[in-house]
Formats: C-alpha cells, sequence, structure tokens
C-alpha cells in the first residue's frame, strides 16, 4: 500500500515536472503537427511528412525566440509571449483537469484546480520563452 502511493507521487511529480519542461514548445508542436498532417494528407509520404513536421516546429521555435530577443517593442514582445504561453495554458489545463478528475474532487473543484493549472503553465511557458530568448532580453523585461 505504501509502495503503491508512494510511486503514484513520483510518477505525478514527473508528469508535472514534464509538463513544466515542455510548456514552451507547445505551439512549435502545434505547428509541426499541422504541417505534418497536412503534408501527408497531400501525398509527402509519411518520411516527408515527419521531415516537414519537422522542419515546421523547429522554424516556429527559432523564429519565435529571435523575433522575442530582437523587437523591443513592448505591446510586440507582449502578443508574442501571448502566442506561445496560451497554448501551453490550454495544455495545462487539460492535464491538470485529468488530474483532479483521477482525485474525484467535485466538478466545482476540478475547475479551480484546472484554472490553477492553465494559469501556472501559461506563466512558465511565458518565462521560459524569455529566458530562452537571451540574458540582455530578461534584463530589459
Amino acid at each position: 500500500m505504501f509502495l503503491s502511493a508512494f510511486l503514484s507521487i513520483i510518477g505525478l511529480g514527473f508528469l508535472c515536472w514534464l509538463l513544466f519542461n515542455l510548456a514552451v514548445y507547445a505551439l512549435p508542436f502545434f505547428v509541426a503537427i499541422t504541417v505534418g498532417y497536412y503534408a501527408f494528407e497531400n501525398g509527402a509520404g509519411p518520411l516527408g511528412a515527419i521531415a516537414l513536421a519537422l522542419f515546421a516546429g523547429v522554424t516556429a521555435l527559432v523564429l519565435g525566440q529571435m523575433a522575442f530577443a530582437t523587437i523591443r517593442s513592448s505591446l510586440i514582445r507582449l502578443s508574442l509571449g501571448a502566442l506561445y504561453a496560451l497554448p501551453a495554458g490550454v495544455a495545462g489545463f487539460h492535464a491538470a483537469n485529468g488530474l483532479a478528475e483521477t482525485g474525484d474532487a467535485g466538478e466545482t473543484w476540478t475547475l479551480v484546480f484546472a484554472s490553477i493549472g492553465a494559469i501556472t503553465v501559461g506563466v512558465t511557458a511565458w518565462t521560459r520563452m524569455a529566458s530562452l530568448a537571451g540574458p540582455e532580453v530578461r534584463e530589459s523585461v
């Protein structure tokens, strides 16, 4: 009994750690999956679709980081950060919602925990996006 509870806590902690570390990659992952499906449905084949998906995802991440690092306008930087943080927040909402439902909490508490998870993961993605852009950007934010 103790071992299963301990392993459950370790597994839950690992999933939360994984979610926080991968939060900033939600938008590039979405771009990669969308481009991959589109390429596959239009006859690129499995290997071509995978290659195009990888290229599109990496391009979305690198261009976002470069834009965040070079653009000095606070409004544009805020919009770019929100563009990367919102898909991460949606992913955080659904992950926290699934975890809260397994705990047999009521519907209201499940939504409260899921909303807290969405905000936390979105802020984490915003912070990671700023940190990936470089130290000179963090000092000006």
